[in-house]
Parts: structure tokens; sequence; C-alpha cells
């Protein structure tokens, strides 16, 4: 007898990513993992529900696949993990029958039980010492969940709980694991990394003792932060990123703002003026750094004078790449019963304003590589729209632009390549070893 087959549907955020990738080293030997979901007699959606248009994605994606894809063959199940049933709870059995079981994110170490039970096999645990896949030249490393932050507009705290930091020597294991496992570049997140420790006493390792030690595991090329909160931006940490080797000069800090009456509003630290002084200490550690943040606009309160000081700090800063969402409101956040909402249309308005002078100083900075040669790492050995896809130290996995190489390479190559011309974001290179 065949074992059943069960295939993920991840939504969301590289947290989610990696949450997924757990859920599927749990599964053991009883069940096989399976991409293509017309093989599957289980599908498992992982939700993502931070705002309502990524709420609204995971409802539309669930219907798709109970409306479809589980009425195609008889005895499929559908399940759903992840943040939509640890954000909406006992509501949503009501809402989406559908679904055979929600597992919520404090719940997904017992989908493999959940699983048993709907196709009626006998659950048996993975290997010894398997945590993750292991698959891929590039891999998360997730070193903390929850958040201790009570940011105005902000849902997370509610279903992903407070903050835990993961004990030092289980993030080192599985990051040995997966640079074992073909990974040449680590990527660490969490809600918020620089407020690694701060849960675990006195004593406890911090942001900087973290990138130190998984800098150094034997095998690993390079290293990537993201998520570091500028107030956790110290010295400490950024003497240890400019002097260890594999990380790599690439920052990705969270503003979501640079007038100090909208952050204040936000419940967020700082102002404009704090955050440039804050950028140039940065760069002079690492003048190389490449730069990611993102920002919020329509903000309750927010006035003209508000948006022009933000949009004078993004010209100013020097952001490699912005991220902008147009604010949204959220049941259960400060924000939603602040006074002085701004309308959807404006808010949408000065969100792509923000953009459109994001990519003039974006992409400038992205023309300045040509010319030089740069190490890369090749995400995709043969895309049929783009052939062989790259990424250089400063550019993170899904989230920036990419190196598109002359000639194939295989995924996770280490080459030099010279770089002759740039397309917005993206870079052209001519390999060179």
């Amino acid at each position: 007898m065949s074992r059943p087959s069960v295939a993920f549907v991840t939504l969301g955020c590289p947290k989610n990513e990696v949450d997924t990738d757990r859920m599927q080293a749990s599964l053991g030997a009883s069940f096989d993992v399976v991409d293509d979901l017309d093989a599957a007699d289980v599908a498992v959606v992982n939700t993502c529900a931070f705002i309502r248009e990524a709420t609204e994605e995971s409802i539309a994606a669930v219907l798709e696949l109970g409306q479809g894809w589980k009425m195609e063959r008889e005895g499929r199940s559908l399940v759903v993990t992840g943040c939509m049933p640890s954000r909406y709870g006992d509501e949503l059995e009501s809402e989406l029958p559908e679904v055979d079981a929600f597992v919520p994110v404090t719940g997904e170490r017992t989908l493999r039980e959940v699983v048993a039970r709907l196709t009626g096999v006998s659950a048996v645990g993975p290997r010894a010492g398997v945590m993750r896949t292991g698959t891929g030249a590039t891999a998360y490393l997730m070193i903390s969940d929850g958040c201790h932050r009570r940011c105005a507009f902000c849902t997370i705290p509610a279903f992903r709980g407070p903050y835990r930091s993961h004990p030092l020597d289980e993030i080192l294991a599985e990051a040995r694991f997966l640079v074992d496992g073909g990974a040449k570049e680590l990527v660490l997140i969490g809600q918020d990394i620089s407020a690694y420790g701060r849960d675990l006493g006195e004593d406890a390792p911090n942001l900087s003792d973290v990138v130190r030690s998984v800098a150094r595991v034997e095998g690993l090329t390079w290293l990537r932060l993201m998520y570091v909160q500028p107030d956790g931006i110290t010295p400490e940490l950024l003497e240890t990123m400019s002097t260890e080797p594999t990380v790599c000069h690439y920052l990705d800090m969270p503003l979501q703002h640079a007038s100090a009456p909208v952050l204040h509003r936000m419940g967020r630290p700082g102002s404009g003026d704090d955050y440039l002084r804050l950028i140039g200490v940065v760069r002079g550690f690492m003048p190389d750094v490449c730069l990611r943040t993102t920002l919020i606009a329509g903000f309750p309160g927010e006035t003209r004078q508000d948006v022009k000081r933000l949009e004078d700090f993004v010209r100013n800063a020097g952001f490699d790449y912005v991220g902008v969402f147009a604010y949204s409101s959220e049941d259960g956040t400060t924000a939603a019963s602040m006074p002085d909402q701004v309308p959807l249309r404006t808010r949408r308005a000065r969100a792509q304003r923000l953009r459109d002078i994001a990519d003039e100083v974006g992409f400038e900075r992205a023309a300045a590589y040509v010319g030089t040669t740069l190490e890369v790492l090749v995400d995709m050995a043969d895309d049929p729209e783009e052939g062989t896809v790259a990424r250089h130290r400063g550019q993170a996995p899904e989230v920036d632009g990419a190196v598109l190489l002359d000639r194939e390479l295989p995924e996770g190559t280490i080459a030099n390549v010279l770089v002759v011309d740039a397309l917005g974001y993206d870079l052209v290179g001519e390999v060179l070893t």
C-alpha cells in the first residue's frame, strides 16, 4: 500500500516558509511530500493574515482548493495552518466548512498526527536530528518568534505571541544541518532579530553572538540579516558584521516612517533625523553596505507635512531597496480606532508616489554597479525566460533585484561577474570565474 501524499501551499513571508519546511520534515516516514497538488491526498495551506489583503489571499487559496481540488477526487483532505487560524480561531470552522482541520502556529508540531488522523495511517516520526528538509542553495534560519513590541498598526503579537529567542545551540545545530544539506547562504530571520536574547536573562547571548557563531559554521559562504529594528543596531553588531567575512554587508531595517509625530502615534521610537544619523554610522562601518527598509504611507493622522518629510527622507537616505505599503486598518489594533483615518484612495496615491521616489534612488544605486566585479550566488541554473539568475551579496532572496548571467551555471555556484548593464534593480553580468 502506497503512503499518503501531502502537498503544501505557502503564503506570506519567509517565516512561513521556515514553518512549512519544518512541517514537511516532521511528517516523517509515513507520508510522501510532493510538489504536485494533483498527486496529493492532503493539501496543507500555510496562511498569512498580517493585513486584510493577505487574509483575503489566504481565503481565496483555501476556497479554490476546497471547491475545486478537493472535489475532484474522493478522499482528499484540506488542512489550513499558520497565521489565519491563529488570528481568527474557531470562527473559521463555520466560515470555511471545506476545511478538514485547522492548525494554528502554536500547534504546527502536531501536523503529523493531524494528517495521520485524516488519512487513517499510523504516524512515524522523522529520523533523529532531522528538523528541516535542508534543500536549496539558500535557506532561512529563524532565530526567534513572536514580538515584544506593540506597534499600533500590527497584529503579529496577537497571533505569534510574545518574543521568544531560540536557544543558540539549537540555532547552530539547524545551521549546520542546512549547510550540510547544501545551503551556501543562510538568512537570519524573526519578527525582530535585533531583540535576540533580551528574554533569556542578563548573561544571555545577543544578536552579535548569534551572528559571530553562525558565520563560522564550516562550509557556509554567505550570512545575511533581515528584520533588524533600528534600536537594535549597535556598534557591537556593526563591528561583527564588518569583520566576519561570511557576513553580507546588507541590512534590512524596517523603519515604517520618518516623521516623528507619525512614528510616535505608531508606537515606534525615533525620527527621520535619528535614522539618517544611524545610516551614517552603518556606512561608517560598512561603506559598501546595501540597505533595505519598509515604509507605511497613509497612517491615521498623516498630514501633507508628514508626507513631505517622508519623501525627503527617502531621497536623502539612499536606500537600495524600499518596500512601501499603503496603511491597512486591522481589527484589534490601536490604529484602527484612531481619529483622522486617511481615505484609501489617498493612502494608495501616497504609497505609489513614495515607490516612484524610491525607484528613482534605487535604480541610480543599481546602475552604479556597472563596470564593477561582484561575487554572485546562482539561484536558478536555467530559467526559461531569463536564463541563469544569480544574486550578489547586496541582494536578498525573493525581495530584491537579481543578476542575470550570460551563461548557464549550476544552482548554488559562487562566481565572480563583471556587471555590464543595469535594468532597474536587476543587473546583467558576464561570468569571469
